[in-house]
């Protein structure tokens, strides 16, 4: 165990957490088994998550068959069911949790994604998700919309966990960073602690790749094709640098003196779509201290069998910088590019909550 790729990558500060979440691997311990043999340390949701669990999962009959009777809307039902299954997963890491003095163990529920333009309804469901879910180890999901920054502000300033999730550019993830350190620090101004409060800031990885490249294609230059594959990690090492610069300093200090964490960069989308890259691409090349990278199965197996560990995140920094800025001398908009995958990306998270509407709804007739 202590010689496998997944328990060195942990060594090296890296925290891996789990990007899935259903009700059998609750129920058949293999959520557990993660945390012994494959060294997990948390779990991410999402409601395309759901929605496939739902789907397929049998364990939700019972519960699905009691909300019916009770009359729940399909919205309250998903409500239940998922802060059900987020709680029980939070008690399966209350002993990471524990033994990590709060660092990991941590389990995230997501927002509706319809109220990613809405500051106020974010708010409002963000709190009735963690008073819920009633567990000191669960993280509020956040989109990193430009609504979106004021909800996380005052969340952190009410002392709640959030992973601000959806990040596709350096600007927007210097504002998440902020909206944190603000957070605090009104905290901080009312006389309350700001101790014990966790947050992670999602980037979101292959998508970016996924967009660039098939602009550097057509426009099919040499210098363009030399590009390929290359922005989406110098994009988060470029984070990882700027991560630094504000964690560090008088303000920063300030905050780390009265008991303030780190808001710790979180790789998202780390399995590569393109399938002639590596496939534990965006893990081996993102390694280092004070990090989160959360792996479907698939790039979890995939890693345990043959990833290689050694502190990624910032070599080559100058190289980055350069391959970073050669985009737009080739014509490749950077902020338009990461415009369109927050776009996207709401959209994709309500098309799947319709689709976990559409789920239950189906299981609920099943039983009916």
């Amino acid at each position: 165990m202590s010689n496998s790729p997944l328990a060195q990558l942990a060594a090296n500060g890296v925290s891996i957490w789990l990007d899935d979440l259903s009700r059998s691997r609750i129920v058949s311990g293999g959520l557990r088994d993660l945390i012994t043999n494959r060294s997990v340390s948390g779990v991410t949701t999402n409601p395309t998550i759901f929605a496939g669990a739902l789907a397929k999962g049998e364990g939700y009959q019972a519960q699905v068959a009691e909300l019916a009777a009770a009359g729940a809307t399909a919205e309250q039902a998903i409500f239940e069911i998922t802060t059900k299954d987020v709680a029980d997963a939070c008690d399966i890491f209350a002993g990471v949790y524990a033994e990590s003095n709060g660092f990991d163990g941590r389990v995230s529920i997501e927002v509706e994604p319809g109220l990613a333009n809405d500051t106020e309804g974010t708010v409002k469901q963000a709190k009735e998700l963690f008073a819920k879910v009633n567990r000191e180890n669960v993280m509020i999901k956040i989109p990193a919309t430009q609504q979106g920054l004021s909800a996380i502000r005052e969340m952190i300033a009410e002392g709640r966990n959030v992973n601000v999730t959806l990040i596709f550019s350096l600007s927007r993830y210097q504002e998440v960073m902020d909206a944190y350190i603000e957070g605090l620090e009104q905290r901080m101004a009312s006389g309350s602690p700001v101790s014990g409060i966790a947050s992670v800031a999602s980037f979101f990885i292959s998508r970016v790749d996924n967009e660039i490249d098939k602009r550097l294609d057509q426009l099919g230059t040499p210098a363009a094709l030399a590009l390929r594959g290359t922005a989406a990690v110098n994009q988060a090492r470029l984070a990882y640098a700027a991560f630094q610069k504000t964690f560090s300093g008088p303000r920063w200090d300030a905050l780390a003196t009265a008991g303030a964490s780190v808001q710790r960069p979180l790789w998202a989308s780390t399995s590569t779509k393109n399938p002639s890259y590596p496939d534990t691409m965006y893990v081996d090349q993102l390694i280092g201290p004070d990090t989160v990278n959360t792996l479907p199965d698939a790039t979890l197996e995939a890693f345990a069998e043959h990833g290689t560990v050694a502190r990624t995140i910032d070599i080559n920094i100058g190289v980055s910088r350069r391959q970073w800025a050669e985009l737009a001398m080739n014509s490749i908009d950077v902020d338009e590019v990461a415009a369109q995958l927050e776009a996207e990306g709401v959209a994709s998270f309500i098309k799947s909550f319709d689709e976990l509407i559409n789920a239950l709804e189906d299981k609920a007739a099943g039983i009916l």
